[in-house]
């Protein structure tokens, strides 16, 4: 942990100490795909390494965050070190944009121009007819090689729906949860973050069920050609995203009972908000040309 300043003023830019943890992160990082490599080629010690790895890695984030926190409640940050966690928020949320946005952007391709060329449109014709011949350019469709046999979609108005709700529900949970922080009501400000955390693990149940369904029952698999590669692809990352922003959740709803948050000072707790409705969007997004168009 780094020390105190000797002179500390709000002018001050805080820098710590030379840290160990990037560099144990980064031993961590190497034997966790040094192992998922070897596990991949059936090495007999590639699965342990691997898992070896990731504790490691885990181990190491939580007392590498444990001190960023410390110095945070120790009063190290001020005004000018909050503005470059806030620019560095903005960055973070405009990557995971254009992650998503590549993701979109192949479901988009494949189903307004791949599969429309492919089925004869336009100069498509002579490749239908030649490699496709008869192949019909319906969307969902597994592509003209029927990769991984037929299969059935998933209703947009079961736990597709159901979960939306869910999402924005959480979005108001959390919008409550901000506005009792900055009001000091702190016994509000764990309520509703705690309902937030719950309907974000209640999310996850029924996209896990949904997951099961698909595979055991609609042979709809991450192998049905184009449509489940997207479908898996997008809410697979975007289930990801949940569960990353649910236990940052959590985080902070300790943190939140310790008293770590102030009105004025809980840049923290609004950057996992951020987080967290960037998240509610990406589902109302894919929820629509996934799901439903």
């Amino acid at each position: 942990m780094a020390q105190a300043p000797a002179t500390h003023d709000s002018d001050t830019y805080f820098v710590p100490h030379q840290s160990k943890w990037p560099l144990f992160a980064s031993v961590a990082l190497f034997v966790t795909m040094f192992g998922l490599a070897g596990w991949f080629n059936d090495s007999a010690w590639g699965q342990v390494t691997f898992f070896v790895g990731v504790a490691g890695l885990c181990a190491i984030l939580f007392k590498w965050f444990a001190d960023v926190i410390l110095e945070s409640v120790s009063g190290y940050y001020n005004k000018r070190v909050d503005g470059s966690f806030r620019m560095g928020m903005v960055w973070f949320i405009f990557s995971e944009i254009m992650f998503f946005g590549a993701f979109f952007g192949a479901l988009f391709y494949a189903r307004t121009l791949a599969l429309p060329w492919l089925g004869g449109e336009g100069s498509g014709m002579a490749t239908n007819e030649v490699l496709w011949g008869g192949f019909s350019a319906a969307w969902p469709s597994a592509g003209p090689g029927d990769v991984g046999g037929g299969f059935q979609t998933i209703p947009a108005w079961g736990l597709p729906l159901l979960n939306t709700l869910l999402l924005l529900a959480s979005g108001v949970t959390i919008t409550i949860a901000h506005h009792a922080l900055k009001a000091g009501h702190r016994l509000q400000l764990l309520w509703f973050l705690g309902a937030t955390i719950a309907l974000g693990c209640i999310f996850l149940f029924f996209q896990i069920e949904e997951y099961i369904h698909a595979y055991r029952d609609l042979n709809l698999t991450l192998g049905s050609g184009i449509y489940g590669s997207t479908f898996f692809m997008l809410t697979g990352f975007h289930g990801a995203h949940v569960t990353l922003g649910t236990i940052m959740l959590i985080v902070i709803w300790f943190r939140c009972l310790k008293g770590h948050f102030t009105r004025e000072n809980h840049f923290a707790f609004e950057a996992v908000a951020w987080y967290w409705h960037f998240v509610d969007v990406v589902w109302l997004i894919l929820f629509l040309f996934v799901y439903v168009v």
